[in-house]
């Protein structure tokens, strides 16, 4: 159900077709990409290879910076996130489509994931040992440390999904609104603009997902 409404309408039932539509279109898209890019992996790579390794390397490179080596095992998850979202994020910029990540229930969904991921991460590598991190350095500080520490927590995925919402939701109508008054060549700088907000929340999105997973791995926990 939409947040902002107590009922679904067939607008809204349609609306949100078309969003997964597009998403399911993203992962069609990127999926062909790495597909073609694998298909004739030669050692003299030619233009196509050269820019899937180009963006590959990248993406390494950003991951084991932030979280050092024993981070590559997550590159999995922070290199689909941040292609996924980076493509979401520019579909709206053409005309007739619209940006999945402009809709609460995606960027939602892909918070809810860090987040589980995180935690699983944080068990399975201390163990219950984890768990005290909520409870403070000493026993008496509990109640008034825990409350704190769930807080600070739950905002996470919040803070993650309503960034990312409310940034390409607001790229999305200053687009809506400049192509109405003044259809030709004005909008031009808007779009450059958008392009770049676009990958400004890509990376915010990955950088705070791979610190909160980092956070998890440290021994302090």
């Amino acid at each position: 159900m939409h947040p902002l409404l107590f009922f679904e309408t067939p607008w809204l039932k349609e609306h949100h077709l078309v969003v997964v539509s597009y998403s399911w279109f993203i992962m069609a898209m990127l999926a062909l990409f790495s597909f073609l890019a694998t298909r004739r992996m030669n050692i003299i790579p030619g233009r196509f290879q050269n820019v899937m390794e180009a963006v590959v390397g990248g993406l390494d490179g950003f991951l084991t910076e932030t979280m050092g080596p024993e981070g590559k095992k997550f590159f999995p998850l922070i290199a689909t996130l941040g292609l996924y979202i980076l493509s979401a994020n520019l579909l709206g910029i053409i005309p007739g489509f619209e940006s999945p990540t402009a809709n609460l229930n995606t960027t939602v969904s892909m918070a809810v994931v860090v987040f589980v991921m995180t935690h699983v991460v944080g068990i399975r590598t201390h163990g219950f040992r984890y768990v005290k991190q909520f409870m403070g350095p000493v026993w008496w500080l509990t109640p008034l440390i825990m409350p704190i520490e769930i807080i600070s927590h739950l905002s996470r995925p919040l803070s993650l999904s309503v960034r990312l919402f409310g940034n390409i939701m607001g790229e999305d109508i200053v687009l809506a609104v400049v192509l109405m008054l003044v259809p030709f060549l004005v909008p031009l700088p808007v779009f450059v603009l958008m392009i770049f907000t676009s990958v400004i929340q890509t990376l915010v999105f990955m950088l705070l997902t791979m610190m909160y997973i980092a956070g998890a791995l440290q021994e302090a926990h």
